[in-house]
């Protein structure tokens, strides 16, 4: 396993970590960019992302794009419950 760098990016006065292994395949803290909206508990806004459709939307695009064990029927079946008040 090959060493995990990590450096920070600032956008708008806040420092984002950014970590790569190999310089090809990078992670930006989403936590780091939720604090912008809520620095005491960023965790809620990471919860409302995640109920977002359009994050859920994104997600599924990647996944399709990158994951070639992506269960597409699945993913369907939970997107089209995205908005909807039980999902939390």
């Amino acid at each position: 396993m090959s060493k995990i760098n990590k450096e920070q990016i600032s956008a708008k006065g806040f420092s984002i970590q950014v970590y790569t292994e190999d310089f090809k395949n990078d992670y930006i803290s989403l936590t780091d960019i939720a604090k912008y909206k809520n620095t005491d508990d960023p965790r809620f806004v990471i919860q409302n992302w995640m109920r977002n459709r359009n994050t859920l939307e994104f997600i599924g695009l990647w996944e399709a794009l990158n994951n070639p064990n992506f269960n597409r029927v699945q993913f369907d079946t939970f997107r089209n419950e995205a908005g909807i008040k039980d999902l939390r």
